[in-house]
């Protein structure tokens, strides 16, 4: 494998993703549109290789930025959108949705993560003096409307009949992933203890100690309380979500890798986490899977509840990286170039069914449409790519 050809290969993807504002759609040729969570996760992505696009992202959701409430749209004061549609003839295909939609639990999570790590990776702290009053506001939502029922834990409940009825990144308007509403994911948790430590240190250095001190208190706890609430003794992992009765979905998943990359986990429990992503049942030669094979609901070619995602494996790469395990992040990044090489080209996400990698952006399924193009698959490969820690 020419590595240089696969560097270029990647950057090109990106740049056919990259909208005239300087942000990069989702995908290509479904989602060519702004979203929040790809696009930011994209954009976290790309600040080693070229930070514009995370300044660009960050300044068009807050032009966005919820308002006021309406259900039609899922819209809430501080709310980063889930999804935009500009044009009339897209937003027929979900004519029971308002544009800008915002059914998505972690898009403001994300807002203040990318927003911190753009401040940390550039030094361009006259950006985020114009942005202060969207970065404010995406934490007041996070802090007053992020937890329906005060539990503690920020969960989602659509506000819209027709919206997505699950909100994380694993989303979807059906159940796929088996858990009643108001759900609080395992991740999105994770993803809370890093927004507010990401608000702490922008407040800190904007001259806030006090409002920095309480947003690493909230920070504190919460990471706490995922820990003992989420965490299964006998299985020596964390829970996929809890649910609307607050019982744990205890189903082996790859969300719990994302803690580690937002240092939610303790590190006694650092191994046993990361002994258990990489059992046969969730590792494969070319990544690691959405779902347990052992899980009774385990289905290898679907969408969300087995395929392999690109970006999902970035999490779990970055966060060993973060955790001083550089011996398993290559790993992960050699499972994915193989995959890469394999296809010749890094799609949304695949499948492994039987041993055999399945290109499931050109499978023949109707019920799985992964693009052949996403924005977040082609930056996650490139950003471990670029690190020094993975290549020779």
């Amino acid at each position: 494998m020419n590595v240089d050809e696969v560097r270029r290969n990647l950057r090109r993807d990106l740049d056919l993703l990259r909208a005239p504002e300087g942000y990069l759609f989702a995908g290509s040729p479904r989602y060519r549109t702004l979203f929040g969570r790809d696009s930011l996760i994209s954009a976290w992505q790309t600040l080693t290789t070229d930070p514009a696009i995370a300044k660009a992202t960050l300044q068009v959701l807050a032009r966005y930025q919820g308002r006021r409430f309406n259900s039609r749209s899922e819209e809430e004061p501080g709310k980063i959108l889930h999804e935009h549609r500009f044009d009339a003839e897209s937003r027929k295909e979900l004519p029971d949705w308002d544009f800008p939609y915002y059914g998505s639990i972690d898009s403001t999570l994300l807002y203040l993560i990318v927003a911190a790590a753009y401040a940390q990776s550039t030094g361009d702290w006259a950006f985020i003096d114009d942005m202060w009053g969207p970065i404010q506001a995406a934490y007041r939502w996070m802090t007053e409307c992020g937890d329906k029922d005060g539990d503690g834990f920020l969960e989602y409940e659509r506000a819209n009949p027709h919206g997505l009825l699950h909100q994380g990144w694993k989303d979807g308007i059906e159940d796929h992933i088996r858990v009643r509403p108001p759900v609080a994911m395992i991740e999105v948790q994770g993803y809370a203890v890093a927004a507010h430590r990401a608000y702490a240190a922008l407040a800190e250095r904007r001259g806030g100690p006090d409002v920095g001190k309480r947003a690493l208190v909230a920070a504190a706890t919460l990471q706490k309380t995922l820990n003992r609430t989420f965490w299964m003794r006998d299985r020596q992992f964390y829970a996929l979500a809890l649910d609307g009765s607050k019982r744990l979905r205890t189903a082996i998943t790859s969300n719990p890798a994302h803690l580690l990359l937002m240092n939610a986990v303790p590190r006694k429990r650092i191994r046993p986490v990361v002994a258990r992503l990489f059992q046969p049942d969730m590792w494969t030669p070319y990544g690691l899977r959405t779902h347990a094979t052992s899980e009774p609901d385990f289905v290898p070619g679907s969408y969300q509840i087995g395929s392999i995602w690109p970006h999902d494996n970035w999490f779990f790469a970055r966060g060993l990286l973060e955790q001083g395990l550089e011996d398993e992040a290559k790993e992960v990044l050699q499972a994915l170039l193989t995959a890469y090489e394999e296809l010749g080209r890094m799609p949304e996400c695949y499948a492994v069914d039987g041993g055999t990698l399945v290109d499931l952006s050109s499978s023949p399924r109707k019920d799985v449409r992964a693009n052949p193009l996403q924005a977040w698959a082609s930056g996650a490969l490139l950003d471990l790519m670029s690190d020094r820690r993975l290549m020779p």
